[in-house]
């Protein structure tokens, strides 16, 4: 019986048999690799289609809502102020405490009462005259008396009675005072109510934007994310002009006046 001869393995064999096996191990690496990155990025591609999805498209659905109504003023303030010239102080001051009893008599004949007017200090400040030569130059001033001013503010919530007294000051003038009337300014005092309301009736109306949408597209409405105010703005009624400002409108001209305000509304989507 013959003997099998031991050849020995050498270590150029083992290489010899580490090629012969790497091209066989290697597609299978490769592959697992391949694999395994794939599954990755598709977990990832689906979690970022949910997040998108929950958040309706990164943004979700947002709608703006408007509310508006027309509102009377109920307390007006009327500013006047009257004015005197004297030599002296002392015969300037006589002459304006004179006016300012005309003044007050006048306002409470026509219904004012003495809670409803405010007196302000008198003012004082002295008169100068230009003074010029036989060829017309100007050579200097000189002392011409003192002239006082006292200012006058009525305020009252009968706006009906203080707009006709600021419209007809002729008595006024006849009896010798000069006085000048500024141009009322009308206010509401329950403003904060109306606002209240309106913030109210401009959410539901956003709402109700969002809701038609959510309908006509399909989409199912998830949570609130966000809830914006917009500025107060009250205007003139029926104003055409007067435009609106970023930072809010407050009209004090006008008798008569619209109030509005924006509410804007963003929905998630499931």
């Amino acid at each position: 019986m013959e003997e099998k001869e031991n050849i020995p393995i050498t270590q150029n064999t083992k290489t010899a048999q580490s090629r012969g096996i790497l091209p066989q191990i290697c597609p299978v690496l490769t592959a697992l690799i391949l694999g395994g990155a794939a599954i990755i990025c598709t977990s990832m591609l689906m979690n970022a289609i949910l997040g998108f999805r929950k958040a309706g498209g990164g943004n979700g659905l947002s709608a703006t809502g408007s509310a508006s109504c027309d509102f009377a003023s109920d307390l007006i303030v009327w500013r006047g102020s009257f004015c005197v010239h004297g030599e002296t102080p002392k015969d300037a001051y006589s002459s304006i405490k004179n006016d300012a009893q005309l003044v007050q008599k006048y306002l409470e004949d026509n219904g004012v009462a003495a809670d409803e007017m405010a007196f302000s200090s008198v003012s004082i400040s002295q008169s100068y005259t230009s003074r010029y030569d036989e060829e017309g130059n100007y050579i200097g001033d000189e002392e011409n008396g003192y002239d006082l001013t006292q200012s006058l503010t009525v305020s009252s919530s009968d706006v009906d009675k203080v707009e006709s007294i600021s419209r007809d000051i002729t008595q006024l003038i006849e009896s010798g005072v000069e006085f000048e009337s500024e141009h009322p300014e009308y206010y509401y005092t329950r403003l904060d109510e109306m606002k209240l309301e309106l913030i109210e009736k401009a959410t539901a109306n956003a709402k109700e934007r969002i809701d038609i949408m959510a309908e006509g597209s399909g989409a199912n409405l998830g949570n609130l994310l966000t809830a914006n105010l917009g500025v107060f703005q009250i205007t003139a009624r029926n104003s055409a002009n007067e435009g609106y400002s970023s930072g809010g409108t407050f009209n004090t001209s006008s008798r008569y006046k619209t109030a509005s305000i924006t509410v804007k509304l963003n929905y998630s989507v499931d």
